[in-house]
């Protein structure tokens, strides 16, 4: 093997060491890139090893950051976030979770389905795993103990739901992704729609089959009120709001009539008069929420520029030509070789973030599946549940340690491990269907835009 591609693998092997030490993300990508930049020029220079690698081409690391930069999609990202976390405050899942757990207390698990379909309405409005998941854990899981649900159950569901949000659009992880791919977002948005829905629907399914058979463990609420007219009412109050705002962003992408970034500013906008009609909006609100919204944002442009760093510099070293060797060398189908990917994927998502696998692993393995044929809007969602997948798996399972950080006392971590893993084989089981019927991601763009 020659000396630039094992360089390659030893800084693909020293990253993913280096994750476990806790330092943070984009400085070991930036680290890795000048280190071993350095390292080849020292062996190219002092031992005659031929590397081709210099400080010139690294360099052209500026060039690429400045590009990120100047991509105006990008500037969708902090207002999607500032969305995200003004709803959150806005009271609009406290509204919801009264609303529907009075329509479905007659249900056996009754509640845990009003947290799932309260989870799909918050995963289109705001794609924050974190305040998703401490959101309906505040909200849904005290309720659900105290009405004698397992803890378990009640503690998979909102981790699984919670993270519904990466996948279901508007994302921000689909918009990071669409820049790593060059592809649209509106394509990747719809793409997404079916997918999403459909993990929604394998949820409920599990929870009305749990109820079926274990009713002491998803029993029917305590304190059914009557269905009335008032009941009906208030839930259709609850759900038209966030309803409309997100047939405002995700519709005036859909027909055209703005690009993402403007349909982010609708976004923000809807959310700031939600909360001024919800008497949610105050200066306490507004500093919390611009503060995290520029500390989420930083967090990931950070990330970004130390990624396009060690990107071009593993390139450099011949890394994307030695992984797509490996790859088309695999004695397997063309999907045979999808197959091994996710499951590569699914694997380092045990230890990476959704950040690290979009921004290195997916642009390393994206030109292999475009010249294998497929396509790349298909391949970039089942990439896309993978990722969701890794919030609930241990022991880089985010979903986990948010819902464990504000769970009721009682529920300790084997009991949020035990109820992510029947969610994590739903995972795989949606992950399968849409692997095998493709036309689940590309029948709605082709229906946009491919008869257009």
């Amino acid at each position: 093997m020659p000396a630039n591609e094992v360089l390659a693998l030893a800084m693909f092997g020293a990253f993913i060491a280096l994750v476990f030490t806790g330092f943070p993300i984009a400085w070991i990508l930036a680290g890795l890139a000048i280190f071993f930049t350095a390292l080849a020029i020292v062996l190219e220079t002092r031992f005659g090893i031929p590397i081709g690698m210099d400080w010139a081409y690294t360099s052209i690391s500026v060039e690429r950051i400045w590009g990120v930069m100047e991509n105006w999609v990008m500037v969708a990202l902090p207002m999607f976030i500032f969305m995200g976390l003004l709803l959150d405050r806005s009271g609009i899942a406290a509204r919801l979770m009264t609303s529907l757990g009075r329509l479905l207390g007659r249900v056996g698990g009754g509640l845990a389905i009003a947290v799932t379909l309260i989870g799909v309405l918050l995963a289109a409005t705001t794609g924050i795993i974190g305040a998703s998941v401490v959101l309906l854990a505040l909200l849904g899981a005290p309720v659900m103990l105290r009405e004698g649900y397992d803890k378990s159950l009640a503690a998979g569901t909102v981790c699984a739901v919670g993270t519904l949000g990466i996948l279901i659009p508007p994302s921000i992880m689909l918009v990071l992704m669409a820049d790593r791919m060059a592809m649209s977002v509106g394509d990747l948005f719809l793409g997404a729609v079916f997918p999403g829905l459909l993990f929604g629907g394998l949820y409920v399914c599990y929870i009305v089959a749990y109820g079926l058979v274990r009713p002491d463990g998803a029993p029917k609420s305590s304190h059914v009120e009557r269905i009335d007219l008032a009941a009906v009412l208030d839930l259709t109050k609850a759900i038209v709001p966030p309803a409309l705002l997100i047939a405002a962003v995700l519709g005036s992408i859909f027909f055209g009539l703005a690009t993402p970034t403007e349909a982010a500013g609708v976004g923000a906008l809807g959310a700031l008069l939600l909360a001024v009609a919800n008497r949610a909006l105050n200066r306490p609100v507004m500093t919390a929420v611009m503060r995290e919204t520029t500390r989420t944002t930083a967090f990931i442009f950070g990330v970004l520029i130390g990624a396009t760093a060690f990107s071009l510099v593993l390139r450099g070293l011949g890394g994307d030509e030695l992984i797509e060797r490996a790859l088309l060398s695999l004695p397997f189908a063309p999907a045979g070789i999808i197959v091994c990917i996710l499951l590569a994927t699914f694997a380092l998502g045990f230890f990476l973030d959704w950040i690290e696998l979009t921004l290195i692993v997916l642009p390393l393995v994206a030109p292999v599946v475009v010249s294998l044929g497929f396509d790349p809007v298909w391949f970039t969602v089942l990439f896309a549940v993978c990722l969701q997948t890794s919030f609930l798996t241990p022991p880089v399972g985010f979903a986990i340690f948010y819902f464990k950080g504000v769970a009721p006392p009682g529920v300790a971590i084997r009991d949020v491990y035990r109820g992510v893993a029947p969610f994590i084989v739903l995972q795989l089981i949606g992950l399968a269907m849409i692997f095998h019927w493709e036309a689940l991601v590309t029948w709605l763009p082709a229906q946009a835009y491919g008869a257009g």
